[in-house]
């Protein structure tokens, strides 16, 4: 709110009176000259020195306009063939200022990182192009728009702050600066605008259009960058900007051709625009744009269009609505309120939303208050009332009940005042700084909004003639504060004047202008009644002499007006009330009381009467309000009664009562009607002619929790935290029924479908039953201990759902209306989650239930009648890259047709999941900052309806490429509910009040929904699918049941076979002859003999391939060059031999088309970390040795998550390998040694075993230095590589030895798409086939050397081998899957018994083939998410899947269901056993028996797992993302690390085991600290840890628990340190403070801000050695910055001492990033030398600097290969280890001066340590750490 004054526009040059040149600054020839275009002055600037003829505002440099609106409009006219410039400063959010300049001396766009040039070109359309730059002769007045937030984003990757400072340099001139966060189109009248989703230049920036002429042939619109990121594929024939506005792309480009589109290019640097010339020709065809580069954006970026719609990821989450003006524009997002003030309605992405656009209008509003319940006027007329309603103004017609709206506020209205003509209305909102608006009330138009000098407005009053606004308020110190306001001018396009202002210390409690002298005004509050005058500027004011009365409390005033309705100022009386029952009336012309009267309660019934009382005489009643009119006097009182008098008060003329205190009356102007206002939310009027009160509007006073619609009788249920239920009519908004319970609060609440009843939830976990006809409680049922979090029906109106606080679920038989409880279940829902009306769902055919729980992290899917769970969803994993557990906050059934759940989710998003599978359909990223408590989808799909904080968002459903949503504003606090109407036609909102909407879409009678299946319904009693023996090819589906469960829950299941083939075998309709290639790329090798390969599929007329059912084929062995090509026919039902491999088969139309290249999350892929970099050739560089030499690697901490199917173990042996990075671990499982087997140039994918266990092969993906990727073959006896082969151009993606081991099959990764096959013989190449569409895995079958099976999109591909000598041919048949498994893909298999072949699918199938047969005859549902490995051994299989589910199942009777086809039913499958890991589960080995095994998963765990004990064991744990930081115990027993996933984890350091382990959720570990050894005994050792959110925590090590939490830095730490007797923590932040803290109590005692700017990348403190250095201290210390500087210090933090000892800079050339990260400055001092320090940091050299700090200057440099990215000297030894960004490590001897390299990690090495003892080094890279032997020591 801070910045809503600038809203919606800001004319700068009025603002800061440029004309007076005392906030801004002239310079050279500039003058004000008149213009004969605009028809007004404007200011010429002109001069042959741009430099030296200016404009600049503001006048100081130091100072700032702080302006931050998001587009800066220019208003501009270059002066013919001159050049001219326009200089921006412009501050981002961090401060950093950026010089943006436009100008047509430039040539060409350049930049750095404080300056950007664009080139702004004007030229004519002539052929030629010396002339470009200057400006033409017939230049013409510009717009120039300028989106400064976009600027910064895209060129400098900066969030934008706000405007600092603005030059415009000759020549040129200009009319005016103009700021706004609305976008602007100068072009659009207000009669186009109307029908256009834009916003039309106000008329204050318009340039002015003669009558008859076209805006585009006088003016120029230039707008950069344009809105749209993508360059438009054809012209834009809707236009919003002028077509003379292109772009340069970036550099010394020649210009490109004119565009027919109106926007500009996005991604281009320089507006260019063209002035057409005499000669061009209007009928110039249009010339599309060519392409400019591609622009890769940070996730900060805020208004980058969706091209893909709500339902993908984007790349943009939504960001957070802050809307504070009638035109807002936030992230992104621009919120638009009509002209009308009608419909509050926001665009996000691109400017051509859904249509309609708006789809909602407000209708009505049921509500009244909100900040208070004084605020209720009569208009003029006497027709309407105004009140507000939150932060709507509501205007309502007191004969027909029809309302309007003032919309703008985005906080309660505190205040509201009508001039005397129904011109003007005011109001200001409650919240600090606060806001006024002034309104065109007859329009709804805003005509002026304005920030108030007062802090807090409590009361506004206007004269008569609407010229002044008087307001009373406090100012922040809470001083009473009065402002008069000139606003005569406002009507005329002007603005709002501040007249006058003062303070005063007289308590103010109502305040108003006179209606006789605009001059003067009245006021009163706690003992004093003041009157005022403005005169000359100033307001004064003097005290009416009250007497006796001067300790009243007065609470409002009111004038007394003459009976002709002329003013009488020698006549005029003033009336006040007090709190004690006094009315006093005071002669204003005097200054006297004339009568004062005290209303007294009567002691007979009959009502009070009139007396004259002292003050002795007992309590009054107390007065809140009164008004006055020529006849009578209305009060309103806290006894709930309005009264009416006669202005002498002799007798009582009327009187009402109310529910509630009166808090609020006015007469209306004719007298005949009074309106009050009560406390509790009622607002009405008393017609004193017929004596009949009329009800206005009831409200609830407290915030809605939850609503309810009845359609028949449309009626809407509310429940709110004031402890009531109520009940409306939609049609006329008015209250039916009010429940109150004063003890037990009402939770939740739903209508019955079919009868007059409604339910109620309570907090005491009571449900109740109510009737509308009876309006009473019918029944009352209390199954639940504790409150009830949700409530809600079936549509027919047979079960009642209810759940509690307490995790309980309860199902209710509503059959009768004496309904019943049928079960209650415990533990089912999520425990102590909210109320919401979200909490339960029930689908729209009224089978499923859905909700959140048990945990919040999961989803279950129930069916309705009988509580079977179907389904349960795991939310929390949905995302396995984020390290954030996701909860879920809300669910919602789609239609019924259509078979979605959506789901609202912690993170901001709503995924939309398969009701019956649980996969993962679209989701929608980033749909609000703050969780949605409440989303609703309509009956035809087309809406999504979102409660998204205070706003609404609808989004177009239907629509997968949808811009963005619409937003709607106008409730001041979060809304927890929202839904539709039961006729689809309103949508009703609720939080502060509840709102009406009306949906402005038409209703489509026969809607189509997205994504739904083939038209075929089962029904409620639909049994099982018939068993057909022509649907060969389908199963059916069922959910697999559990232990737990007494029988399997059944789901009907609707599939058809695939039109066009039946699985049978047909001849092929076409042959050909095969291609023939000696290239490596397409023989998947480096060098060889010529193989044949199959055609490339995809090449026109050739996509057969991927659509053949039950086609055959095969891939040849190589063949000499010599050979004949032969063709062969294919047989039916046979295997078959054919050369020259073509499509055969029959299509299968479902595959059919354009093959899909998206690949789901689950598919079995290799995602390395990064891209590997390989050390480049240099001296001295070698893997590790095995012995001998500097270094020894002892140990290897972490496995690859990242990889697949990479780990083996063989229990029979004992073997066990793993790969971490680059290397293949092999370790002893009981004694924990490891071998090291290296080699590899890149990170290792995947690991195979042959069955003999005499053979392991590796495989890797390319690297920097190779361009296939390595296969390396090892001897397990012997660890050594046997052969290196190099089978594929991309990452191998799984391996497999055949059952005889003489063959080794390859599968190259969805790029490579290759299979091929080596003879383990010699490793010689001996097929290899390009695969037709992604594989995802590949099994021989262990019974069958001969045969092979590969999975992957959408079918099963079988191999046949066959031997002929030396040849062997692959025969080839692939089957389709059937449509009843589901849509996913195959993502792993394995074989089962004889002729079994089980298949896991990204949807968490696993289904069963026969592979005699060639067809799938059971499937059954094994997990929520993809099924990504599978094992089978005896009876028993394994699935692991991507949710961390390992499940064992028994699946002995599978065998005897093959022979039941189509009729074979999945309950005989049982699951055993289930363990839920940390993560996906991406590789296992178990042992024949299947009873225990070793299983790895994402998160760089490996598991031991025992089924009989049911217990999983950690065996290797690394951390899951990059490792910040090692820190060792004094005694060298263990040592800790910290990483960017929360965990600070303590190993032992002669096992590397983990012992410990800290985590904390949602937050990085950035660095560590282990406290020195004399700060106690061991047993109180501490670790010290810094986070991403400022906060340091300390840790006891002994204890294992946290002892302390401090938060010293406001931004992310990145060194922490102890001193070194560890009473103190020195920490150093990313923006260059170094805290000095106690660990002991938290408190921070210091902070040093000499390397502000830079972020602290060292702190190293050591004992003070050196005497010479002439200073004070028992500690040494320093502190290296990333700007290169290192400074020194001398501490005593005992006697809170510390003095700078020395100051290092170096230099830092232009360049020096090394693989994309800038090398850190780090600095350590010398252990073996106390006066010499060492640093390596970005310099213009490669080297360490050895820096004397007793002789003040460098004695040594030691040559660096490249930058250093880590730093650690050796305490025992001279040596020094050098870690580089290109992977590898380098070990110096600064005594003997020699050095070695080492190789071994897969990146860059960003951290090396050596232990106390020098003994050890630790080395780590990403995730990955090598602890190396340092021999001799």
């Amino acid at each position: 709110m801070a910045r809503a004054w600038q809203h919606p526009f800001l004319n700068v040059f009025r603002h800061f009176r440029v004309d007076e040149w005392k906030r801004s600054a002239k310079q050279g020839d500039v003058a004000v000259v008149t213009d004969k275009t605009l028809k007004g002055a404007v200011y010429r600037i002109r001069g042959s020195v741009s430099a030296a003829n200016y404009i600049q505002l503001p006048k100081s440099s130091t100072q700032s306009l702080g302006l931050t609106g998001r587009y800066l409009y220019v208003l501009f006219r270059p002066l013919p063939s001159k050049h001219f410039v326009i200089h921006l400063d412009v501050s981002s959010k961090d401060n950093q200022v950026i010089r943006v300049s436009f100008s047509n001396l430039f040539k060409e766009f350049k930049s750095t990182a404080t300056w950007l040039q664009f080139p702004l070109v004007l030229e004519a359309r002539t052929p030629q192009r010396d002339l470009v730059g200057l400006a033409p002769s017939g230049a013409r007045w510009t717009c120039l728009q300028l989106d400064l937030q976009d600027v910064l984003l895209v060129y400098l990757n900066r969030c934008y702050g706000h405007l600092k400072s603005i030059r415009l340099c000759a020549s040129l001139l200009v009319r005016n600066l103009y700021t706004s966060d609305l976008c602007f189109e100068p072009a659009i009248s207000g009669a186009q605008w109307a029908k256009l989703p834009v916003t039309p230049m106000p008329r204050e920036m318009a340039f002015p259009v003669p009558k008859g002429e076209s805006w585009h042939d006088r003016y120029i619109h230039v707008r950069f960058p344009s809105e749209s990121l993508k360059v438009p594929s054809k012209p834009i024939e809707k236009s919003c900007s002028p077509p003379e506005a292109v772009l340069l792309g970036p550099g010394p480009q020649p210009l490109p051709c004119p565009v027919a589109s109106s926007k500009p290019v996005r991604f281009s640097v320089s507006p260019v625009v063209q002035t057409p010339s005499p000669t061009a020709q209007s009928g110039r065809a249009a010339l599309a744009p060519r392409p400019f580069p591609e622009v890769s954006l940070s996730q900060e970026r805020s208004d980058a269009s969706n091209a893909d719609g709500p339902g993908f990821h984007s790349l943009e989450p939504w960001a957070q609505l802050e809307a504070s003006d009638i035109h807002t524009a936030a992230a992104g997002t621009h919120v638009l309120t009509h002209e009308s003030a009608e419909v509050p309605v926001a665009r996000t992405g691109s400017c051509e939303g859904f249509l309609p656009d708006p789809v909602l209008r407000l209708k009505g509003v049921i509500g009244f208050g909100g900040h208070g319940t004084r605020q209720a006027l009569w208009t003029p007329d006497g027709a309407a009332v105004v009140y507000p309603c939150h932060a709507v103004i509501v205007v309502l017609l007191v004969d027909t009940g029809e309302q309007r709206f003032f919309l703008g506020h985005t906080d309660k209205v505190s205040a509201l005042a009508l001039d005397g003509s129904s011109s003007l209305l005011a109001s200001a909102q409650a919240r600090a700084p606060s806001v006024m608006r002034l309104w065109d009330f007859q329009t709804g138009r805003c005509l002026c909004l304005f920030r108030s000098p007062m802090h807090v407005v409590c009361s506004l009053s206007f004269s008569d003639s609407g010229a002044l606004l008087c307001g009373v308020g406090k100012d922040h110190h809470g001083r009473t504060m009065v402002v008069a306001w000139g606003t005569g001018q406002v009507g005329l396009g002007g603005e709002v004047v501040v007249l006058a202002k003062a303070h005063t210390d007289f308590d103010v409690q109502a305040f108003r202008v006179t209606f006789f002298d605009e001059t003067r005004m009245a006021s009163c509050g706690q003992g004093s009644v003041r009157l005022w005058r403005l005169r000359g500027g100033v307001l004064r004011s003097c005290p009416v002499d009250l007497g006796e009365h001067h300790a009243l409390q007065f609470t409002d005033l009111a004038f007394k007006q003459a009976r002709d309705g002329c003013p009488e100022p020698s006549a005029a009386m003033l009336f006040v009330c007090s709190r004690s029952g006094h009315i006093l009336e005071i002669d204003c012309q005097r200054m006297v009381v004339r009568h004062a009267r005290r209303l007294l309660p009567t002691r007979t019934p009959g009502g009070p009467h009139p007396q004259k009382q002292t003050f002795s005489s007992g309590p009054g009643i107390a007065i809140s309000s009164l008004s006055v009119s020529p006849a009578m006097c209305a009060v309103g009182s806290e006894d709930g009664f309005l009264r009416l008098w006669p202005l002498d008060f002799s007798s009582v003329l009327l009187e009402a009562e109310h529910e509630g205190p009166v808090s609020s009356v006015c007469v209306s102007p004719d007298g005949l009607r009074v309106l009050s206002a009560t406390s509790s939310g009622h607002l009405g009027f008393l017609d004193t002619l017929s004596r009949v009160y009329h009800m206005l509007a009831r409200s609830h006073t407290a915030p809605v929790l939850a609503l309810a619609m009845e359609q028949r009788r449309g009626q809407l249920a509310t429940v709110s935290q004031d402890r009531t239920v109520r009940i409306w009519d939609l049609a006329t908004l008015q209250q039916l029924y009010d429940f109150t319970s004063s003890e037990d609060a009402p939770c939740a609440v739903t209508f019955h479908p079919t009868r007059p009843t409604f339910f109620c939830g309570f907090s005491s976990g009571a449900v109740r039953s109510f009737s509308l006809e009876a309006a009473e409680v019918l029944v009352e049922h209390t199954c639940h201990r504790g409150a009830v979090t949700g409530l809600t029906a079936t549509p027919d109106g047979r079960l009642l759902f209810s759940s509690c606080s307490q995790g309980s679920l309860a199902q209710y038989s509503c059959a009768d209306p004496q309904w019943h409880v049928l079960r209650v279940a415990a533990d089912m829902v999520c425990p102590d989650a909210p109320a919401s009306p979200s909490a339960l769902a029930v689908s729209r055919d009224g089978r499923l239930l859905a909700f959140v729980g048990p945990s919040r992290c999961t989803v279950t899917v129930m069916g309705s009648a009988s509580l079977d769970e179907l389904l349960r969803v795991d939310i929390g994993t949905l995302d396995l890259a984020s390290s954030r557990l996701d909860s879920a906050m809300a669910v919602c059934f789609g239609p019924a047709a259509l078979g979605h759940l959506l789901v609202s989710t912690s993170s901001n998003r709503v995924v939309v999941l398969d009701a019956v599978s649980g996969r993962i359909i679209r989701e929608l990223p980033g749909v609000h900052p703050e969780p949605c408590p409440s989303l609703t989808l309509s009956e035809d799909a087309r809406f999504l309806l979102i409660a998204a904080g205070r706003t609404i968002k609808v989004w177009d459903y239907a629509t997968q490429a949808s811009p963005g949503p619409q937003v709607y504003i106008g409730h001041s606090e979060p809304v927890q509910a929202v839904a539709f109407s039961p006729d689809q036609q309103q949508v009703l909102s609720a939080g502060d009040a509840v709102f009406l909407w009306d949906v402005l879409a038409p209703t489509e009678s026969d809607q189509s929904f997205p994504g739904a299946p083939p038209a075929c319904k089962t029904g409620p009693g639909a049994g099982p699918l018939e068993d057909a023996a022509s649907r060969a090819s389908e199963l059916p589906r069922q959910q697999v049941p559990k232990p737990c469960q007494a029988s399997p829950p059944r789901l009907g299941v609707c599939a058809r076979p695939p039109e066009g083939g039946d699985g049978t075998l047909s001849p092929s309709d076409e042959e050909g002859p095969c291609e023939e290639s000696c290239d490596p790329e397409g023989l998947g090798q480096a060098s060889g003999p010529p193989v044949l390969t199959e055609e490339e599929a995809g090449r026109a007329g050739d996509g057969a391939w991927a659509a053949a059912v039950g086609s055959w084929g095969l891939a040849l062995p190589p063949r000499s060059p010599g050979q004949p090509r032969e063709q062969w026919r294919a047989g039916q039902g046979r295997w078959c031999r054919c050369r020259g491999l073509r499509t055969v088969g029959a299509r299968d139309t479902r595959n059919s088309g354009a093959p899909r290249t998206t690949y789901l999350a689950s598919c079995k892929a290799f995602t390395p970390a990064r891209v590997s970099c390989s050390p480049h050739s240099a001296k001295g560089t070698c893997p590790p040795p095995a012995s001998g030499g500097w270094l020894r690697l002892k140990a290897v901490v972490g496995y690859s998550g990242n990889g697949r199917a990479n780990m083996v173990w063989r229990p029979d042996t004992g073997f066990f390998a793993y790969t971490c990075g680059r290397l293949v671990v092999v370790e002893d499982l009981h004694s924990g040694a490891q071998q090291h087997w290296s080699g590899h140039s890149a990170e290792i994918s995947t690991l195979a075993l042959s069955h003999s266990a005499q053979v392991l092969a590796s495989a890797s993906g390319r690297s920097s230095t190779t361009a296939h990727c390595q296969i390396r073959v090892w001897d397990v006896s012997g660890g050594l590589c046997q052969h290196l082969i190099f089978p594929h151009s991309t990452t191998v993606l799984a391996l497999a030895f055949s059952p005889d081991d003489r063959l080794l099959v390859t599968l190259g990764d969805h790029d490579g798409r290759t299979l091929a096959l080596w003879g383990t013989a010699t490793y010689d190449l001996v097929s290899s086939t390009r695969l037709p569409e992604p594989v995802h895995g590949v099994a021989f079958n262990p019974w069958d050397a001969g045969e092979l099976t590969c999975v992957g999109q959408g079918t099963v591909t079988f191999w046949l081998l066959q031997q002929r000598g030396a040849d062997i041919s692959l025969q080839v048949r692939r089957e389709p899957v059937p449509e009843a498994v589901g849509a996913g893909e195959l993502t792993s298999l394995c074989y089962g018994a004889p002729p079994l072949l089980y298949c896991g699918t990204s949807s968490g199938q696993v289904c069963v083939w026969d592979t005699r047969a060639g067809r799938c005859f059971l499937s059954w549902e094994a997990d929520d998410g993809g099924i990504g490995l599978l094992l089978f051994s005896g009876s028993r299989l394994v699935s692991g899947s991507s949710t961390g589910r390992l499940r064992l199942w028994a699946v002995g009777a599978v065998s005897e269901l093959r022979c039941k086809g189509s009729g074979a039913r999945s309950s005989s499958v049982f699951m055993e056993h289930e363990l839920v890991l940390d993560g996906a589960v991406v590789s296992a080995s178990f042992d024949d028996s299947v009873d225990m095994g070793v299983v790895g998963t994402t998160a760089g765990t490996l598991w031991f797992v025992s089924w009989a004990e049911g217990t999983s064991t950690r065996l290797i744990s690394g951390h899951r993302s990059k490792v910040n930081e090692v820190v060792f115990s004094p005694g060298e027993s263990h040592c800790a690390t910290c990483s960017e996933d929360g965990s600070v984890r303590v190993w032992a350091l002669a096992s590397m085991e983990l012992v410990i382990q800290f985590q904390v959720l949602n937050q990085s570990c950035l660095c560590l600290a282990w406290s020195p050894p004399c700060c106690g005994r061991p047993e109180q050792q501490r670790l010290a840890a810094g986070y991403g959110d400022g906060s340091l925590r300390i840790f006891s090590v002994s204890r294992t628990a946290m002892e302390l939490k401090m938060h010293p830095h406001p931004v992310a730490l990145t060194t922490v340190a102890f001193s070194t007797d560890g009473q103190t923590v020195l920490s150093g932040d990313k923006d260059g403070l170094v805290a000095v803290s106690h660990p002991c109590t938290g408190t921070t005692f210091r902070v040093l801000s000499d390397h502000q700017g830079a972020p602290i990348s060292t702190i190293c403190v050591t004992c003070k050695e050196c005497e010479d250095l002439g200073v004070e201290g028992t500690d040494l210390w320093l502190a290296a910055s990333g700007d290169q500087r290192v400074s020194v210090w001398a501490s005593d933090w005992l006697r809170n001492h510390c003095e700078l000892v020395d100051w290092l800079s170096f230099p830092m050339p232009a360049t020096t990033e090394t693989q994309g990260h800038l090398p850190p400055s780090l600095a350590a001092f010398c252990p073996w030398d106390g006066a010499l320090l060492m640093y390596v940091g970005p310099g213009v050299y490669k080297e360490v600097i050895i820096y004397n700090l007793c002789q003040k200057q460098v004695v040594e440099k030691i040559p660096l290969p490249f930058f250093a990215m880590s730093l650690s000297l050796s305490p025992g030894t001279h040596l020094l280890a050098v870690g580089f960004a290109e992977c590898m490590l380098r070990l110096v001897d600064c005594a003997m001066g020699t050095a070695q390299d080492f190789a071994g990690h897969d990146n860059a090495v960003h951290l090396c340590r050596f232990t106390p003892s020098a003994r050890l080094l630790f080395t780590a890279a990403r995730n990955e750490i090598l602890v190396w032997e340092v021999p001799g020591l």
